[in-house]
């Protein structure tokens, strides 16, 4: 059942530091929402609240670009508690009904589902993810929402790109707009471009009532929290090389690389013209700066 808005408390004055950052951290949430036409005039954007850090600030960051924005857009938050022992149940609902924004609590024991099916020794994740998936999917039908909106960041999307490179043999990540395999759903991630870090900051300065995720945050072993040490590991030994990560996400040259879906390998042939698919700007050295 839909919780009615009401009255908003997001709009109460921030101190300058929270001010500032939220001010910074706008600025790239929209820069990937208008790249990528994330929201679009008579969107009804279903809001994925989880309770922890990135899903607050991304319910936040929208309030305050929905009072802000050119076009129209509505929201209405969506927790699903997944009945995992200890969930403080009360803190969203509560939390929910001081931001002006009309919420759905949704109850499954996916809990359980996992925790019977899922080994000990084996992590939890996978299987977690299809099934929050499945239910998100249909209750976003059963609301009306054009836009699914998710809470993911800057690091989840290069980690997620290590995973797939080390585990999988792929190469691909979270893209920031994605259509469901049936077509019928648009999930959006709006903060693709914002740093975890400023997201914990961000969370500190607001003081949201963040929730632990006792299912797989509690799993020390899993691949993506080794993924991170690595990122984390190599960034202080190279400042600045997640930067040009997540830069290369958007940088991509097929003919350079060897999917055979992507270019047209079989029919290149020399040529008297350039068509594109020459690789001279490899040895371009780059104009220094103006002294």
């Amino acid at each position: 059942m839909l919780q009615p808005a009401s009255p908003s408390r997001t709009g109460l004055k921030l101190d300058d530091a929270t001010e500032q950052l939220q001010t910074r951290l706008l600025r790239l949430m929209g820069g990937t929402i208008g790249e990528y036409g994330l929201i679009e005039d008579g969107d009804k954007i279903m809001v994925c609240l989880s309770g922890g850090k990135d899903s607050y600030a991304l319910l936040d960051f929208l309030l305050v670009l929905q009072r802000r924005a050119p076009i129209h857009f509505d929201l209405v938050a969506v927790n699903l508690d997944q009945k995992q022992p200890g969930f403080p149940a009360h803190v969203l609902p509560d939390y929910l009904s001081n931001t002006g924004v009309p919420f759905h609590i949704e109850e499954r024991d996916t809990y359980s589902v996992v925790k019977r099916l899922i080994p000990e020794e084996q992590t939890t994740c996978s299987l977690c993810s299809r099934l929050r998936r499945g239910i998100l999917y249909r209750v976003a039908t059963e609301l009306g929402a054009t836009k699914i909106a998710l809470g993911h960041h800057r690091d989840d999307l290069i980690e997620t790109l290590f995973l797939n490179l080390l585990y999988t043999g792929k190469l691909k990540t979270m893209p920031p707009k994605l259509r469901s395999k049936d077509g019928r759903h648009v999930v959006i991630r709006p903060l693709a471009a914002v740093r975890e870090s400023d997201l914990a900051r961000y969370a500190e300065l607001r003081a949201f009532p963040i929730i632990p995720c006792d299912l797989c945050g509690s799993q020390e072993d899993l691949k993506r929290k080794q993924v991170k040490g690595f990122l984390k590991e190599w960034e202080l030994r190279s400042p600045g090389c997640t930067d040009s990560i997540f830069a290369a996400l958007s940088n991509v040259a097929p003919p350079l690389l060897l999917d055979r879906r992507l270019f047209d390998f079989m029919g290149l042939r020399a040529s008297n013209q350039a068509a594109g698919e020459e690789d001279a700007w490899l040895d371009q050295t780059p104009t220094p700066p103006l002294s």
